[in-house]
């Protein structure tokens, strides 16, 4: 194994601009001490293992995106452990709890943290489930490191602080790549979708040549082929919500992988204006959640109900997405602008399901606005809706004589009535 870094180059600390920036924006350097900040980040990680009576005597590494984060000065997620020399008998022996099913995963008998043994891993099938994975006290720790998918996700921590990086994740995370271990990296289509949806959340960074070629021998040898819905749609939910979610689009386009994962959206990426890259620009606010994301990125594509079948997304994301594409082809069949007469913005409410849904069709609203800001007036739509859902339909039945078509009516002419003292015309 290569030698630990106990005295890494210097990075500069995350500023207030794009996630990423902060240790990679400071291109070289001589060797120096790690910066206050970051040296506070990496002892966060390992500063209550010491004394641990359950893993006194293991050799325990803090691995992959916990690592990367300290080292970038942004927000660690929870952390992975890897176990080097160790067997099962051995955790089970110290307290730690067996989860895994391929490999052995361990729960921590206090903290729950999850302790993998290290491990290597073969291919016997094409597709992602097509591995066979040995775990034992004879795999190093370069070894483990060596079967994951990016440079920047192999480093490794020791509980006295020193970096291990065999395969110089560290050099990535400063020249903003995200670059492929090995050539194992091509065993794994869901490696694809996972090099886009960082590429997503690391903005900033570039996916270095070698690697997207890779990725598009693995297109054109049919990897992709054998991904299921659910992985697919995992992956691409996780890069809407990353910070750019263009560039996710943008990197399984370059892969090849678009047209292979969700051919309606390849179809509205290649559209020459008012296509897929335009309407992903406005995913770059924060205050969107994934059904909101996932309607935008629905915008543009001509079969959205076949995507939407394609990925097998949940009913929320698809509702939203097809209640967005109501409202934009209400839109384009008239010259609405402020606010509609009584009975269509009725209508409306009404096929939005907002008397039931308020919470959505605020948030439905919200979209709009932000696609057709001329169009669509978002207060006056929410006191439309303020209006309707104070209409008690309950009394107005119990003052109606007759049947059920009687009761209906005389709900709506409420509802109208409603809007009319709105100043709406009926």
């Amino acid at each position: 194994m290569s030698k630990p870094d106990a005295v890494p180059p210097p990075y500069d600390p995350p500023g207030q601009g794009a996630p990423g920036r902060g240790l990679a924006s400071a291109g070289g350097g001589s060797p120096g001490a790690w910066p206050e900040a970051v040296r506070q980040a990496l002892g966060r990680l390992v500063e209550d293992i010491a004394g641990d009576p359950a893993v006194a005597g293991l050799d325990v590494y803090v691995v992959g995106g916990a690592v990367r984060d300290a080292l970038l000065g942004v927000p660690a997620g929870d952390r992975d452990w890897v176990v080097v020399g160790a067997s099962p008998e051995d955790m089970a022996k110290r307290g730690f709890t067996p989860v895994g099913g391929d490999f052995p995963v361990f729960l921590h008998p206090r903290t729950h943290e999850e302790y993998a043994l290290a491990r290597t891993e073969r291919k016997t099938a094409r597709g992602y489930r097509g591995f066979v994975f040995h775990a034992g006290p004879d795999v190093t720790l370069e070894q483990d490191l060596q079967r994951r998918d990016l440079t920047v996700n192999a480093m490794a921590l020791s509980p006295d602080g020193r970096l291990h990086d065999p395969w110089r994740g560290r050099d990535d995370l400063r020249a903003c790549c995200l670059r492929h271990v090995g050539e194992a990296f091509a065993e794994d289509p869901v490696r694809i979708l996972r090099l886009a949806r960082f590429a997503a959340r690391f903005h900033t960074f570039s996916v270095a040549d070698d690697t997207l070629a890779l990725c598009q021998a693995m297109v054109a040898a049919g990897e992709a082929d054998a991904l299921v819905p659910e992985r697919v749609w995992r992956e691409i939910a996780r890069g809407l919500m990353e910070a750019r979610p263009l560039r996710l689009f943008e990197v399984l386009a370059q892969a090849e992988a678009l047209a292979r994962v969700a051919p309606e959206w390849q179809v509205a990426w290649e559209a020459p204006s008012g296509g897929l890259a335009e309407v992903l620009s406005c995913l770059a606010s924060p205050e969107w959640d994934l059904p909101a994301r996932y309607a935008l990125a629905c915008l543009p594509v001509d079969d959205a109900s076949g995507l939407h079948r394609r990925l097998k997304v949940p009913v929320e994301c698809a509702d939203m997405a097809r209640l967005l594409a109501l409202w934009r082809d209400a839109l384009a069949a008239s010259s609405e602008s402020g606010l509609p007469d009584a009975d269509v913005v009725l209508d409306r409410i009404e096929r939005c399901d907002g008397l039931r849904k308020p919470e959505r069709f605020a948030a439905l609203l919200a979209l709009a606005a932000r696609m057709w800001p001329r169009q669509v007036a978002q207060a006056r739509w929410q006191a439309a809706l303020l209006a309707v859902r104070a209409v008690d339909a309950g009394a107005v039945a119990k003052r109606q004589q007759g049947g059920g078509t009687a009761i209906r009516a005389a709900v709506r002419a409420a509802r109208l009535l409603a809007l009319e003292s709105l100043g709406l015309e009926s």
